[in-house]
C-alpha cells in the first residue's frame, strides 16, 4: 500500500470549495503519514532528482536570456514555490519545477524583446501577472473539470511531449560546443564524454531494480539514487582531466540576482499600453500552465497508483497562479507541476510487491 492514501477513483470534484472541504480532513494526516523511515530515503531521492534539473534549466534559462534568470532564480523558485505548494496545496504529492514548454517560451519571450528593444524582465513580469489572473478564474470557475474529457492516451502524449523537449533541450546544449567559437575542441569533446557517461550510469542504476543481483533493498537503493550517483561520477570524473578547461555556470558570489539586478522588478518601467497587451500572451501562457498543471495531476491520481484522498484540482490551480505571480514580481521563472519528478516523488513514497513488469504499487 502506498504510505500516501489518496483517492481510487480518478475523478475531479466540482469546484474549489469542495475541494478544500475534500482535502482539510486529510490535511493533519498529510503530517503524520510522513513520519516514516521511507520518507528519508525519499527526501535525498527527491533532492537530488530536483536540483539536477533546476540547475540544468536554469542554466540553459542563463544562456536564453543572456543572464536575465539564471541558476541562482531557478534554485531559489524551486526552493521557495515547492515548500509553500507542499504546505498550502492540497496534494502534496505534486512537484514543481521548471518544464520544456516555459523555458521555450521565456527564450522566445527574450528574443522578441531584444527585437523591439523592450526591457524583458518588465514585460515578463506584466505577462506573468496576467497569466495567474487567467489561471485564478479558471480556478474559480471550476475549468478543471474539462480532465474528466481527458483520456490515458492525451496523458501519454503530453508525458512523451515533456520528455522529448528535455531530450532535445540536453542534446543540443552538448552538441551546441562543438561548432562553438568560445569552447576549445577538447572541452566539447570532454563534455560529451561526461554527458554520455551520466546518462549510461543513470539508466543502468535505474533499471537495476528489476535485476536479479544483490539484495532488494540494496537494487531499490541504487535505482533511487542512480541520478544523483551518475551526477557526483561525473562531477568527480571532471577532475580526471583538470587541464581541460570546462565552461561553468555564471553564478553570483553570494545570494542575489544572477546579473546583480535588484530583486524586485519594476512593473513601471513598461508603458501601461505594453502592459495592457501582455494580456495576449499572458492567456497562452494560462493555457499551458492549465493544461500542464492538471494533466500532471491526473497522471498521479491514476487508479493504477491506488491512492485514497482526494484530489485538489481547482484549488492547486489557484495556489500555482499565485505563486506565478510571485515570482514574476521577483524576475523568477515560472513553475509548474513537473510530470516526470511527480511521478518519480509518487514512486519513492510506495511500497511495491512483485518484481519487474508485474510490479504493483
Amino acid at each position: 500500500a502506498p504510505l500516501v492514501r489518496l483517492n481510487r477513483v480518478n475523478s475531479v470534484p466540482d469546484g474549489v470549495l469542495n475541494d478544500l472541504k475534500s482535502r482539510l480532513k486529510w490535511y493533519t494526516s498529510d503530517w503524520r503519514d510522513g513520519l516514516h523511515s521511507k520518507v528519508i530515503a525519499a527526501v535525498l531521492f527527491m533532492f537530488f532528482a530536483c536540483i539536477a534539473p533546476a540547475v540544468a534549466f536554469g542554466g540553459m534559462l542563463s544562456i536564453e536570456t543572456s543572464g536575465q534568470i539564471g541558476v541562482l532564480e531557478m534554485v531559489f523558485a524551486t526552493a521557495l514555490c515547492g515548500v509553500l505548494y507542499s504546505i498550502f496545496s492540497g496534494q502534496p504529492l505534486t512537484i514543481l519545477g521548471g518544464t520544456g514548454p516555459l523555458l521555450v517560451f521565456t527564450g522566445i519571450l527574450y528574443e522578441l524583446c531584444s527585437k523591439y528593444s523592450l526591457p524583458f524582465l518588465p514585460v515578463y513580469a506584466w505577462i506573468g501577472l496576467w497569466t495567474a489572473l487567467f489561471l485564478i478564474v479558471l480556478g474559480i470557475s471550476g475549468a478543471s473539470r474539462a480532465m474528466g474529457y481527458f483520456t490515458r492516451f492525451t496523458d501519454e502524449v503530453f508525458a512523451g511531449l515533456i520528455s522529448l523537449i528535455f531530450i532535445f533541450q540536453a542534446v543540443k546544449g552538448v552538441l551546441a560546443a562543438f561548432p562553438s567559437q568560445h569552447v576549445p575542441d577538447d572541452a566539447a569533446l570532454f563534455g560529451l564524454v561526461l554527458a554520455v557517461a551520466t546518462y549510461s550510469v543513470a539508466h543502468s542504476l535505474a533499471t537495476f531494480r528489476h535485476s536479479p543481483y544483490l539484495r532488494r533493498t540494496v537494487r531499490d537503493f541504487l535505482a533511487d539514487f542512480g541520478p544523483a550517483i551518475a551526477v557526483i561520477s561525473a562531477v568527480a570524473g571532471r577532475f580526471l582531466l583538470p587541464q581541460v578547461a570546462l565552461p561553468s555556470l555564471a553564478m553570483p558570489d553570494g545570494f542575489a540576482t544572477t546579473s546583480g539586478r535588484p530583486w524586485l522588478v519594476s512593473l513601471g518601467d513598461l508603458p501601461w499600453t505594453l502592459a495592457l497587451l501582455c494580456c495576449v500572451p499572458g492567456a497562452l501562457v494560462a493555457l499551458l500552465i492549465f493544461l500542464d498543471q492538471n494533466i500532471t495531476v491526473r497522471i498521479i491520481q491514476s487508479p493504477s497508483n491506488k491512492l485514497m484522498k482526494g484530489p485538489s484540482f481547482h484549488w492547486d490551480l489557484i495556489v500555482v497562479s499565485i505563486l506565478v505571480a510571485l515570482c514574476s514580481l521577483l524576475g523568477l521563472p515560472w513553475l509548474v507541476a513537473a510530470t516526470v519528478r511527480s511521478i518519480n516523488h509518487v514512486r519513492a513514497l510506495s511500497l511495491t510487491k512483485g518484481q519487474g513488469a508485474d510490479a504493483e504499487l
